[in-house]
């Protein structure tokens, strides 16, 4: 017998051997990798725990004190379609990173655009929605502006703090003060009373105060400073929770439900009497 030969022939001797354990052994792994997916906890609980940070109209309260808003709508349907509760956890925005990798809740779905700095930290499916940055500015102190007129030590922006636009103004308009706020709805505040020139936050929010209070707010440059997608942001090293939600967003993308629901509360107003004014 041949050296090739008589090593075939160990090879198959020792494949036959080895033939009742390798479906075992191919379960056994396979249930070490699936047991380590945040999927498998929140089948096994019954719970899908969401992080959530208040931002209008994606996550807000109703005049009753109930949570409502786009990012809602596409949690309880994910819930839903797992077969699971929905759990929320309202976090302040420059934490949320932090308290996700922290195990406080299973994914974030907030409106977070993705970006390479925050991507180093957590993991990001596949968008979601797509949503750009306006400029919403205190109309008696800055109508007349041009572009480079905000990008003066003499204009102060308002933003929330931690928010990609922070990092947005200090970009488009580098010689210009900023002052962050932990709430949401401070730095419109503070437009509004003219404490600040302007701010920069995601559409709907800029159009919408500036309907509300044309006399005093305006959208002064038809341009969003700051196009991107939206997607979930899980912790890493996940792969089953990355595939489920990157599924899961495909299908409600081709069958228009994350585009209706999209529409109603961005391109409309229906809603808005539901909210405290």
């Amino acid at each position: 017998m041949t050296l090739t030969k008589r090593a075939l022939g160990l090879a198959l001797l020792a494949g036959l051997a080895l033939g009742p354990a390798l479906p075992a052994l191919a379960q056994s792994t396979t249930q070490s990798l699936s047991g380590e997916s945040v999927i498998e906890t929140i089948k096994r609980e019954g719970v899908l725990k969401v992080g959530i940070s208040m931002f209008r109209p994606w996550t807000m309260r109703d005049v009753n004190g109930e949570l409502i808003g786009f990012e809602i709508d596409v949690a309880q349907k994910l819930a839903d379609d797992m077969g699971v509760d929905v759990e929320w956890t309202p976090t302040a925005w420059d934490g949320i990173i932090p308290a996700l990798v922290a195990g406080q809740f299973d994914v974030i779905i907030s409106g977070m655009s993705i970006r390479p700095s925050r991507n180093l930290t957590v993991n990001f499916t596949d968008p979601y929605a797509f949503s750009g940055a306006t400029v919403l500015a205190n109309r008696a102190m800055t109508e007349g502006f041009t572009l480079e007129d905000f990008n003066s030590p003499d204009v102060t922006f308002a933003a929330r703090r931690g928010a990609t636009t922070v990092e947005t103004i200090m970009s488009v308009f580098p010689a210009a003060k900023i002052v962050q706020f932990d709430d949401e709805g401070a730095p419109t505040q503070e437009v509004l009373n003219g404490n600040v020139h302007a701010t920069m936050s995601s559409e709907p929010l800029p159009s919408t105060e500036a309907r509300r209070y044309p006399e005093t707010l305006y959208v002064p440059f038809n341009y969003a400073f700051e196009a991107s997608g939206e997607s979930f942001a899980i912790r890493k090293g996940d792969p089953d929770a990355l595939n489920f939600f990157d599924n899961w967003i495909g299908v409600h993308t081709r069958n228009g439900w994350l585009k209706e629901r999209h529409d109603y509360w961005f391109r409309g107003e229906a809603w808005a009497d539901q909210v405290p004014g």
